[in-house]
């Protein structure tokens, strides 16, 4: 594993080649807005999320009266990428569709990842290519972890928009069929470690592109995802930090066939064609 950094007059980021992820973005001043990976709490930085976002009931998919086997998040995040292109702002990473995928995942695929900056943004691109002769089947996610040093209730969420925050629960890992809500009459949602009491939220529907992260009244940082249609918040609890995860799919329901053709929110790709999504962090 080896570590890229970009950086310009505004800020820099630093990518790991394993897993293609990024574990750093300072400002000028130098002040870091990403988790530091402390195990104690959570591992991760920003692992990328593919070929399924969250987990399959029992682990397990069936293609053509085969059992596969996909562990949470599947394993793009634990794979060594190849840089195949830089410049001084932005670095191109890959995967491929290999002898270690092919037995759990029995597709024909490569993944790009583009990170590029600009101005004070870092725009983060997806891209997947088809290199099967049949349709393949996938979820496609992001999971950054923003460091949060001051303490977490100093800390609101602002939606784009005024909407229903109406979230699903999960039940074992699972997308239930109860959904709660977030009482708020304004945009905001003041942070607090009793919303993840039950795990993530997961919002499968908003109408809000962006989310701002507040810290004691000032806004710090903001995500945009306007490519997505779904998003995860996530924290542990007593954890400093806070993950705004921009989603295609989302974990298999507690009624999934295992097929996943028929898997709610996936997305299936045509034989040879190229799927491409984006979202982007803003320093503030």
């Amino acid at each position: 594993m080896s570590v890229i950094t970009l950086s310009n007059s505004q800020i820099s980021v630093a990518i790991k080649t394993l897993g293609a992820e990024l574990c750093s973005i300072k400002n000028k001043l130098n002040r870091e807005f990403m988790w530091e990976g402390n195990p104690n709490f959570w591992g991760k930085h920003s692992p990328v999320l593919f070929p399924i976002v969250g987990t399959l009931k029992n682990n397990t998919f069936y293609h053509n009266d085969t059992k596969y086997t996909l562990t949470r998040h599947g394993f793009a995040r634990d794979m060594e990428f190849e840089l195949i292109e830089k410049t001084e702002d932005s670095a191109t990473f890959s995967i491929q569709s290999n002898s270690a995928t092919l037995p759990n995942y029995p597709f024909e695929f490569e993944l790009q990842i583009q990170y590029t900056l600009i101005n004070t943004t870092v725009e983060i691109d997806y891209k997947v290519v088809n290199k099967d002769n049949s349709e393949i089947p996938f979820s496609i996610g992001a999971h950054p972890a923003f460091a949060l040093p001051s303490s977490f209730e100093d800390y609101n969420l602002d939606f784009e928009k005024v909407e229903p925050l109406e979230y699903t629960l999960l039940e074992n890992d699972l997308v239930s069929q109860q959904t709660e809500k977030i009482h708020t009459d304004t945009n905001r949602v003041p942070l607090t470690y009793e919303l993840f009491k039950r795990d993530a939220l997961i919002f499968k529907k908003l109408q809000s592109n962006s989310l701002t992260i507040i810290e004691e009244e000032k806004p710090i940082l903001k995500v945009h995802f306007q490519d997505f249609p779904s998003l995860g918040i996530w924290t542990k609890v007593g954890a400093p930090f806070i993950c705004l995860e921009p989603w295609f799919g989302y974990s298999d329901t507690t009624e999934s066939n295992g097929n996943l053709f028929e898997k709610e929110g996936v997305i299936v790709l045509e034989a040879n064609a190229k799927f491409q999504a984006k979202f982007s962090i803003e320093i503030l």
